[in-house]
């Protein structure tokens, strides 16, 4: 039995693939979408445990966008979202510190691309609901 179903949107097929591979061979079921709408789609048909989205995928604010609808949707606004970009990188701007603020980014936690597959892992298993 997996761990739990987590899905990743993102539309860098490289960082979808490095990351699908660590979850996997940790035991988790991983699905994945290139853009917020196919992400939906994908939340809509297997309900995750768990998303990780990117915040850049065809517009600079997708992603944010995203976790809105999710988070202001009352089906699947307990589905723990986990925030993974390179903003800080292109822009300069570090959201971290904005993480939880339910207005802005309802996101429960945000990492910086690249992430390391020891840090995915630990964030992962500190935001999936205990089995």
């Amino acid at each position: 039995m997996a761990k739990g179903r987590i899905l990743i949107i993102d539309d860098d097929p490289d960082i979808t693939e490095a990351m699908s591979v660590v979850l996997e061979n940790k035991g988790y079921e991983v699905r994945s979408a290139a853009d917020g709408s196919e992400g939906m789609d994908r939340v809509e048909e297997s309900r995750p445990d768990l998303i990780i989205l990117d915040v850049m995928m065809r517009t600079r604010q997708e992603g944010f966008e995203l976790a809105r609808e999710l988070k202001g949707s009352d089906e699947y606004k307990d589905i723990p979202i986990l925030m993974l970009t390179a903003v800080k990188d292109k822009t300069g701007l570090d959201f971290k510190a904005n993480a939880g603020d339910q207005a802005w980014l309802p996101v429960e936690a945000f990492l910086d691309k690249p992430v390391k597959p020891d840090v995915l892992l630990e964030k992962v298993q500190s935001l999936l609901p205990r089995r």
